[in-house]
């Protein structure tokens, strides 16, 4: 226990989603086996997770890397793939280890069958998200991503719509979305695809976050969910501060006799916030 006598505690909700553990186990088997895995996109998005792995010799490459590969495994995390993706791998002779989280496959089918029977599709998204370039591969790309209801101010939309969402997004956001295109005259046909794993931390953070004086939230930069997550923490309990590693703690963050609660998203893993937990108590 350092001086300052810090009180910390983890939430247990938080960690891996359970599609990020099915990729990160799968990944972990076949490193065991075979000492190399060549993985398609940050396995997850954090970081220091990337560099444990990596140096149990996973190989992250982009696609036009997979271009170029022949004979091979390639892992697929669990954010998907768009068909192209699919139709290269056959080509080439490599063997897809597919961890598509189940939810993201479940939404990915939702969309070609909208595609299919020739709805107008609009995707509330991040642009550019792995997720979501795997969810407009599924329409031919033809599908309109947007990430803020600003973006359709000057687009010519069709009178009927079929709204999807990465499945990683608020649910109070897509919902203002749906309400919000409504307003303007529009029918809306919306799918909820937002993950119950995601969108119930949104619920169980507030009781949490309440509990402490200070909250240290734990996720790397590079993570949608981990944005969306920290803006309820950040909500409910104004001093909370976000760090994607211990060398961004200072004693000068905490007063003597703090309680703090740590909790993360669902791409933080749980050794990197028993880490957080260690250097605040060595205060």
């Amino acid at each position: 226990m350092g001086e300052y006598g810090l009180k910390v505690t983890i939430d247990e909700d938080s960690g891996f989603c359970f599609g990020v553990v099915y990729a990160i186990d799968m990944a972990e088997e076949i490193l065991a086996e075979d000492g190399y895995l060549y993985c398609l996109g940050d396995i997850v998005h954090n970081d220091e997770e990337v560099e444990r792995l990596k140096a149990k010799g996973l190989r992250i490459i982009e696609h036009d890397v997979l271009k170029t590969l022949h004979n091979e495994k390639v892992l697929i995390r669990a954010h998907g793939e768009a068909p192209e993706t699919y139709r290269t791998a056959l080509e080439n002779n490599i063997t897809l280890i597919d961890a598509s989280c189940p939810v993201v496959l479940k939404l990915q089918n939702r969309i070609k069958v909208s595609h299919d029977a020739r709805e107008n599709i609009l995707i509330f998204g991040k642009h550019g998200h792995a997720e979501v370039i795997g969810l407009q591969g599924q329409t031919n790309k033809e599908a309109l991503v947007f990430q803020d209801i600003a973006e359709l101010d000057n687009v010519d939309l069709p009178q009927q719509i079929t709204l999807y969402s990465q499945t990683t997004k608020s649910m109070a956001k897509f919902y203002s979305v749906k309400d919000t295109l409504i307003a303007k005259g529009y029918e809306v046909k919306a799918n909820d695809t937002i993950c119950r794993q995601v969108s119930n931390r949104d619920k169980e953070l507030p009781k949490f976050v309440t509990r402490f004086n200070k909250i240290v939230f734990v996720s790397g930069k590079k993570s949608s969910n981990g944005k969306v997550l920290f803006e309820v923490c950040r909500g409910h309990n104004p001093d909370t501060y976000f760090v994607s590693s211990t060398d961004e703690l200072h004693p000068e963050m905490f007063s003597p006799d703090d309680t703090i609660g740590i909790c993360g998203a669902t791409s933080t893993p749980m050794w990197l916030m028993q880490q957080v937990k260690n250097r605040l108590e060595s205060y």
